[in-house]
């Protein structure tokens, strides 16, 4: 199958068009924020991967670096690799596993026929009926050497946001990637966003919540405004905001 052939296939188109929505619609607020960090040469890490809607851009954006997808669901994984391969994302690396505050194994709680609300805390799952699976874990300081300057980590796990960045604090201190993430109280129970905010803090960095497409200082969040449990479907409000960006200060230029 030719490039252009393999362009035209119904796979590619729709994970281009995702990639697409997520761009110009979704996610205009974050990708504006990881454009502006990114360099050629860098590493991205887009952990919390699924369908991939952050991979196509990440890619080109870092140029002859490299992008390192986690997905631990296993056919969302297969399915990355190949549509990495069908395009020729070649600067692209997906691990089947989950990233985590340390290596190992742990069972992974999948809502039915829901996907995306896939998590490491069972106390995060709103669905009555979900499965496990077992997955393997890995920290990502167990997993990139010192050498490796990570420059971004945009994390989407379903309340596990916290073992995330402790698994990662030797890069958050030596390199200061770029945080691109999504949080929210009813994933953390019995914790809350603002632990992460000052776990964030501690290691010297500033952030910003996403409210209506613009960046406003996280000096300004109230969880009880922007993400009051208010109506069987709160999360769904248009004033609901549960995307942050996080930024080391005067790391990077």
């Amino acid at each position: 199958m030719s490039i252009f052939q393999a362009w035209l296939t119904t796979e590619s188109i729709r994970f281009r068009t995702r990639a697409l929505k997520a761009l110009l619609r979704d996610q205009r607020a974050e990708f504006g924020a990881i454009r502006r960090h990114l360099r050629p040469g860098d590493i991205a890490c887009d952990i919390g991967a699924n369908k991939g809607s952050f991979i196509y851009w990440l890619s080109w954006w870092v140029g002859d670096g490299r992008v390192v997808a986690f997905e631990p669901q296993p056919e969302l994984a297969r399915a990355l690799v190949n549509i990495c391969r069908v395009i020729g994302l070649r600067n692209v690396t997906v691990e089947a596993q989950a990233v985590y505050s340390h290596s190992g194994r742990q069972d992974l709680f999948l809502p039915k026929g829901h996907q995306p609300g896939a998590s490491l805390h069972q106390a995060a799952l709103e669905a009555e009926s979900f499965t496990t699976l077992s997955v393997p874990l890995v920290s990502l300081d167990d997993y990139f050497g010192e050498n490796d300057k990570v420059a971004l980590l945009k994390i989407d796990v379903e309340g596990a946001e916290l073992g995330v960045l402790r698994g990662a604090e030797r890069i958050l201190r030596q390199h200061g990637p770029l945080l691109v993430f999504e949080c929210e109280n009813r994933h953390l129970a019995p914790g809350t966003v603002h632990d992460i905010f000052s776990y964030l803090g501690g290691l010297g960095y500033e952030g910003s919540f996403i409210s209506r497409d613009r960046l406003f200082p996280i000096s300004e969040f109230d969880a009880a405004v922007h993400q009051r449990p208010d109506g069987e479907w709160f999360w769904k409000r248009k004033d609901y905001c549960n995307n942050f960006v996080f930024r080391k200060a005067r790391v990077r230029p």
